[in-house]
């Protein structure tokens, strides 16, 4: 990896359907993203057309003005905007002789050099070799060339240069690990479900500030940085609610537009977390001008890992730097909070306690002094409203809500029946 950065010319073909505005948003993102890559942008080049050219992407006029930019500026690398076929990838590179990748291998690269776990990493180099394979005829020569850099790290050029078979076999190899590391996820969260405990996630768009977020709440110490998929695998840590009861909060992966496709797969298993939470926080960056699309966004991303009956309450996140015009979505709850204010973290843990106590029954029993270990696990895996000790009876009244289903409802059954009878 290059320790200095690499000068890039980026390079977008609108067509027809997309606004002026959003294009915009679009390459400007594709700057953020070179940034995060350690890439500095030298200029950018963008074409309106009807159509994407079958051989170029661009039209040929527009690949001539390319070339004299490139000859002028000599860049390290050209980075489009949409994920380019092979045979355009090919083309292009034989035209402008400059290293050429498009937006799907710079998210890869952003990826391959984010994952700290195992399965972080096998994840991203199953997607860049699903992403190399139809690519490999020609590519020989062309990733020796290259020499490194943004769009080669993750596998490493080695295995890009061997034959298909040889990848396939990978694959296979890398498919199998993942299957095993997921069983052993699946077991993790089967012992989760038993325990009962309360789940929330944290979804949005990339750099929303989910894990600033995450770390306010739960002192959890994850990486934060002002830059694009500073999160990649998925943390789970206990949060304090305002009664005590402790809930659990997952942070995953930030969505972005138009993410590629093996990613989508490859991620599926990570973002199966937010399949098993009760409530999800949809995080938003309200300072950011194109946040209507992040979070349309998140929700269509949501729809295809079929997220559709879990509550959601959106976030919305820098509100001391909110852009103007700024306008709450009318879809579900939402809160306006700054990730950075102690009362807005507070107010925001008091929106989640309501939000559990919503999806829990509610209970009221006496329980027997002498029950101390059916009183302790009351307190930390049920929200504890009212808890007096009565002396003349000898006995705890407690009053609280609690899961359906929780390893303790049948006692708090018990209880409640035999309170019943003296009340």
């Amino acid at each position: 990896m290059n320790t200095g950065s690499e000068k890039v010319i980026l390079v977008g073909c609108q067509l027809p359907k997309t606004e002026d505005e959003a294009f915009s948003y679009t390459m400007s993102e594709l700057a953020s993203l070179t940034k995060t890559a350690n890439g500095e942008v030298l200029v950018q080049l963008s074409q309106k057309r009807e159509r994407i050219h079958p051989a170029t992407y661009i039209g040929k006029g527009k690949v001539d003005e390319l070339l004299a930019l490139s000859e002028e500026l000599e860049p390290d690398l050209i980075i489009f905007n949409d994920e380019l076929s092979p045979s355009q990838q090919r083309n292009l590179s034989a035209a402008l002789d400059v290293k050429i990748i498009d937006r799907t291998q710079l998210i890869l690269d952003i990826f391959a050099t984010r994952a700290k776990s195992k399965e972080g990493k096998l994840q991203v180099e199953l997607a860049q070799l699903q992403y190399l394979l139809p690519r490999l005829s020609g590519q020989g020569i062309n990733l020796s060339r290259q020499g490194g850099g943004i769009g080669t790290r993750g596998p490493g050029e080695t295995q890009l240069e061997t034959d298909r078979r040889h990848i396939r076999t990978r694959i296979h190899e890398i498919k199998m690990q993942l299957a095993a590391i997921v069983s052993h996820r699946n077991r993790y969260r089967e012992r989760r479900k038993k325990n009962q405990a309360f789940q929330v996630a944290l979804v949005g768009y990339t750099n929303a500030g989910k894990s600033t977020l995450f770390n306010r709440i739960t002192d959890a110490g994850t990486f934060e940085e002002d830059l694009l998929f500073a999160t990649l695998d998925p943390m789970t840590r206990k949060m304090t609610l305002p009664s005590g009861y402790q809930a659990l909060l997952t942070d995953t992966v930030g969505f972005i537009q138009d993410l590629p496709t093996t990613l989508v797969a490859a991620f599926r298993s990570t973002l199966e977390e937010v399949k098993e939470a009760d409530l999800i926080l949809h995080v938003v960056d309200s300072s950011n001008e194109d946040y209507v699309n992040h979070e349309k966004t998140v929700y269509k991303l949501l729809e295809e890992l079929k997220v559709t009956t879990i509550p959601v309450l959106t976030v919305y996140n820098k509100q001391d730097k909110q852009s103007a015009g700024f306008v709450p979505s009318p879809k579900g709850e939402h809160v306006l909070i700054s990730a950075f204010s102690d009362a807005d973290i507070a107010k925001l843990k008091q929106k989640i306690q309501s939000f559990s106590m919503e999806l829990m029954e509610e209970y009221s029993i006496d329980v027997p002094a002498s029950e101390g270990k059916l009183l302790a696990s009351l307190k930390t895996e049920t929200m504890v409203g009212h808890f007096a000790f009565n002396e003349e009876e000898n006995h705890y009244e407690i009053q609280g809500h609690f899961l359906p289903g929780h390893a303790a409802s049948g006692q708090i059954e018990m209880y409640k029946r035999k309170g019943n009878k003296h009340v």
